[in-house]
């Protein structure tokens, strides 16, 4: 089958951004909010997508490299006076820093002691915002965008403004990431999941493929946190806490670990979660405590459901057509 071009796919890219963007005219407040947060969760979702499902690792720590680029993003914004898409780009670099330092150590792990490493990431690090005064400590940090431009009228409202932002920079980023994953660095990421030792006597410095793909989706992570702040309205510790990070793990399960496309899905279920809880619980008549605690059951539900059921989520067929004629 043939594949589409970078220029092709950048036309379609395009087309389902206009698309979006002028449903968006047609929706509420609250549409607008949850079609931004799941636009963000997809870059989130990608970024676990890229590092488990194509090179292999497995991380539980990504809420906390999310943190790590929503405090870069909104410290310089607040204090080097950029403007947002620079400080959205800022959080990418420095949470892609981040990823890069951890990922020198991760080459030498595998399994779950790479999983032990990051989850041990992601407890820790939202503490240590209580022990510096420039992270804002337990309070976090205020961080108000302002209002969208003025020549997009009155009538657009800030919500919608978020989502256009979210929609933007998600279409760039799969656009990026699938272009990416059509090189070399993609098959051999490939190789390197499928069989470590094959892909070195196959000439592939395993350690080198590793720290890249670790860095590439620390990038991405952090531009999702970055982007998280920026619809929050603050970065705190309570908004990337370890339940953040299993979330996240539980949508790239849920739309199959190594499929970059099915991350829309997983993150679209994500947000339905919550709603979907507050529906049953109403109708059934459940407590306070209850509709808390449904959407984290609902969510292991599905997940385990997915790992009983489909263990290996959809397949990658046009990668692995596109690797077996190289």
């Amino acid at each position: 089958m043939k594949h589409k071009s970078p220029a092709m796919r950048f036309i379609f890219s395009l087309a389902i951004g206009a698309i979006l963007i002028f449903l968006s005219g047609h929706v509420d407040q609250l549409r607008s909010y949850q079609g931004a947060q799941a636009a963000i969760f997809a870059i989130a979702i990608s970024s676990i997508v890229l590092l488990t499902g194509y090179s292999g690792q497995i991380s539980l720590g990504h809420g906390a490299l999310m943190a790590v680029g929503g405090y870069a993003g909104v410290l310089a914004q607040i204090h080097l006076h950029l403007p947002y898409p620079i400080a959205f780009l800022v959080g990418a670099a420095v949470g892609g820093c981040s990823g890069f330092l951890l990922g020198i150590a991760a080459a030498r792990l595998r399994g779950p002691y790479l999983a032990g490493t990051t989850l041990a990431l992601a407890v820790g690090l939202p503490s240590l915002a209580n022990q510096f005064h420039i992270l804002g400590g337990e309070q976090g940090i205020l961080w108000d965008v302002g209002t969208p431009p003025a020549s997009l009228g009155s009538g657009f409202t800030q919500y919608r403004w978020f989502f256009v932002v979210a929609v933007i920079a998600a279409l760039a980023t799969f656009w990026l990431l699938r272009n990416l994953l059509s090189t070399r660095y993609g098959r051999r990421w490939q190789a390197l999941r499928s069989n470590p030792t094959a892909a070195a006597l196959a000439g592939i410095n395993v350690g080198k493929a590793k720290v890249l793909a670790f860095t590439l989706s620390s990038a991405v992570a952090g531009l999702a946190g970055s982007l998280f702040a920026m619809l929050l309205g603050l970065v705190a510790p309570l908004a990337f806490t370890l339940t953040l990070s299993f979330t996240l793990v539980t949508g790239a399960v849920l739309a199959g670990v190594s499929n970059l496309g099915g991350s829309i899905v997983g993150a679209v279920v994500l947000v339905a979660i919550p709603e979907l809880s507050n529906a049953a619980a109403s109708h059934f008549g459940g407590s306070d405590k209850v509709t808390a605690n449904l959407p984290g059951v609902i969510t292991s539900v599905l997940l385990i459901a997915t790992v009983l059921f489909a263990p290996n989520g959809p397949k990658l067929p046009r990668m692995k057509r596109h690797s077996s004629r190289q």
